[in-house]
């Protein structure tokens, strides 16, 4: 199912992590040749892709929304 990104967060391992309307998070890697993603890398190509839909494969499943785990510092 699309949905739309609505910010993002980096991982405990520095990765961005897109946030989707559905409550979901989903991993936004720029790793080619295997994902193309180079608007990552950068603050105005991350804030260009909000809005944009990304493929929910969570919401296909029906899992419940993802939390943020806070640091255990």
């Amino acid at each position: 199912m699309q949905q739309p990104i609505t910010g993002y967060h980096r991982d405990e391992e520095g990765h961005w992590v897109a946030e989707l309307a559905c409550g979901h998070f989903q991993h936004v890697r720029h790793d080619p040749p295997w994902q193309n993603r180079p608007w990552v890398i950068t603050d105005s190509g991350r804030a260009g892709m909000r809005g944009e839909c990304l493929e929910c494969k969570k919401c296909d499943e029906g899992a419940p929304p993802d939390q943020i785990e806070e640091s255990k510092d």
